[in-house]
């Protein structure tokens, strides 16, 4: 890897905008142009780095929104600037690159580290974390969260302007159009720079979202609004200067096409995502800048080198087993059937969470939607409050923090609502805190005279016999999925665990290894782990047994006593450490008057979970 970034950053050009100058000289629209294409080129060049060592990202978005940067670095520059919060607030934390690249023009981090985007300990995550980046000044990831939090910080500087970068994306969530009645409300000087590029991970939204504009949905809120071709350095400047000078709230909608000027990617879904290396590789050489590709020759996904026993050496992606799972059940009815049954809605993240097999296989049942996780969710309860249909809904494990409230009414009307939440816990996770899926026992908040069902399948085999024994039942059911791909477990003698004549029984424990010095439990994507630890203290002469606890919230009695009898027990798992199964099982034991030894371990910092082979040393 190269010592030094070779994109010279120094040669960014600091120029200063007056915005009461609503027309750009031509030195200031040459310099501008100049940086634009100065940073659009080093971070299509480092963000390809995430792609060459496989651990994706997101290149378009902070691509796109060079233009208004570098504007607004220009307008910090000024003179004036006392009158800003000179911060470039992000209510889309995957355009990352973009915070990133402002760290390493303020020098808080070297321009060379950059190329070690995403890594593992770059401290250089998928989202901007505040306290773990040098030169990040705040957190943001969740998308629509950043605007309601930027009104608090004008709130806090009434004689300041606040800006905000904002999508087509995050305008779609409900805390938005809250953000937006308190901004006209209070007449809050905050200014949101709108990239309305129509591309979001699953399509485009003027076709799954038809209806919905984002210029006349802020309009409908009170906000002074001005769209402009974000392309069009005159048009967009014009539309940011009148912004500036006017008395509260106010948007510029840039229109343009996600990440122009990159063929491959330019106006697709695939500008959304990381670039990959062909395409970047092509942009930098008719960029004249083909003598930087040779780097990534010597960027690899760096392997795993430890070997498992207990598993197979095959792995398979849960998160896109569930929809195939689904799909086996929808086949067993016609097609008007499963219309009539089943409605499944998804949250722009289909691919990702495997409904995009569902859609493609049973659209009959699909309802494309937007960014509205909460919206969502509710709908599927609604279609399923009648006690003969079933919806199903499904996002990233993380967003489960975003709808409690929505499954506390979901139950209270006694919906039939399936839920598969993917990207549980932390592995293989290179996002930043906000994305981990940690706190998924939350879903448990019923009180004791109602229950609700938490699956975590071990591997792909119980996660289709999960899927098929609870399809149908009644009530609220939960199960979750990693983002990283799991082995399938062993028997003794070799054969797959959760296949051939296994049946799965909501609510009952599976005993893979009986053991005399104690047990350990675990589940998901820890089990692997977990059994690889256990069968390697078997080979040392310590008989642990194994549970695989697929059902987390209930306890199956049989099961408890005879572990709780052990000499101790140990739970293993990648939730939050505070609010996980962990937290909870020592507990049950208790109330049982069962006093095993009795410890747990979970995840406790950010991106760190305590390794499993701890267990035999």
């Amino acid at each position: 890897m190269a010592d030094e970034f070779p994109i010279d950053l120094k040669s960014f050009k600091k120029i200063k905008l007056d915005p009461s100058k609503s027309a750009l000289t031509s030195e200031e629209k040459d310099a501008l142009k100049y940086n634009i294409q100065l940073l659009r080129d080093a971070i299509v060049y480092f963000t390809a780095a995430g792609a060459a060592r496989g651990v994706s990202g997101h290149t378009g978005g902070a691509y796109d929104t060079v233009p208004e940067v570098c504007i607004l670095l220009a307008l910090f520059e000024n003179s004036d600037a006392g009158r800003y919060v000179p911060i470039v607030f992000d209510e889309a934390g995957h355009r990352v690159a973009t915070q990133y690249i402002l760290a390493a023009l303020d020098g808080s981090i070297p321009a060379e580290h950059l190329l070690h985007y995403r890594e593992a300990n770059s401290k250089l995550p998928g989202h901007p974390e505040l306290g773990l980046t040098p030169g990040v000044k705040f957190s943001s990831g969740r998308l629509g969260h950043m605007w309601p939090l930027v009104n608090g910080v004008a709130l806090a500087n009434r004689d300041k302007t606040v800006f905000c970068l904002g999508s087509d994306g995050s305008q779609q969530e409900g805390d938005d159009a809250e953000a937006a009645r308190l901004a006209v409300a209070q007449n809050l000087n905050v200014k949101l720079l709108i990239d309305d590029n129509d591309v979001t991970i699953a399509g485009h939204p003027s076709e799954y979202l038809k209806g919905f504009s984002v210029g006349k949905t802020l309009e409908g809120h009170g906000l002074k609004v001005i769209t402009v071709q974000g392309e069009d350095i005159d048009s967009l400047w014009g539309g940011i200067s009148a912004i500036v000078n006017h008395d509260g709230p106010a948007a510029v909608v840039s229109k343009r096409v996600m990440a122009p000027g990159i063929p491959a990617i330019e106006g697709s879904t695939h500008g959304h995502d990381v670039i990959p290396v062909k395409a970047a590789t092509q942009y930098l050489e008719a960029r004249g800048l083909g003598n930087l590709v040779s780097i990534y020759n010597n960027i690899k996904p760096l392997p795993n080198p430890y070997l498992c026993i207990g598993s197979t050496k095959e792995v398979g992606a849960n998160r896109v087993v569930f929809g195939e799972a689904v799909n086996m059940v929808l086949d067993t009815l016609t097609k008007q059937e499963a219309a009539s049954k089943v409605m499944v809605i998804d949250s722009d993240l289909e691919g990702s969470t495997g409904l995009k097999v569902i859609h493609q296989k049973h659209p009959e049942v699909f309802i494309p939607s937007g960014i509205m996780e909460r919206g969502n969710f509710s709908a599927a309860a609604g279609f399923g409050f009648d006690s003969n249909k079933f919806g199903v809904f499904s996002t990233f494990s993380a967003f489960l923090e975003m709808v409690i409230s929505e499954i506390t009414m979901a139950r209270l009307n006694n919906c039939n609502v399936l839920c598969h939440f993917s990207h549980a816990g932390v592995d293989e996770m290179a996002d930043n805190t906000c994305h981990f899926g940690v706190n998924n026992m939350f879903a448990d908040n019923g009180l004791s005279d109602t229950h609700s069902y938490l699956y975590f399948p071990a591997d792909p085999a119980q996660m289709v016999a999960i899927v098929k024994t609870v399809f149908f039942n009644r009530g609220l059911r939960f199960i979750f999925s990693t983002r990283s791909k799991v082995p399938w477990i062993l028997k003794e003698d070799g054969s797959r665990f959760f296949e051939g004549d296994y049946q799965f029984v909501p609510g009952k424990d599976d005993t893979i290894l009986e053991g005399t010095a104690g047990y350990v439990v675990s589940f998901g994507e820890m089990l692997y782990r977990s059994y690889d630890a256990v069968l390697r203290c078997r080979q040392s002469g310590l008989n642990v047994g194994l549970i695989n606890k697929a059902c987390l919230n209930v306890v199956d009695e049989q099961v408890i006593r005879k572990i709780g009898s052990s000499p101790f027990v140990l739970v293993v798992e990648s939730f939050n450490q505070k609010t996980g199964l962990g937290s909870k099982f020592g507990t049950w034991l208790l109330e049982r008057q069962l006093t095993p030894k009795y410890s747990y371990m979970g995840t406790t910092k950010e991106a760190i979970i305590t390794k499993i082979m701890q267990l035999t040393q």
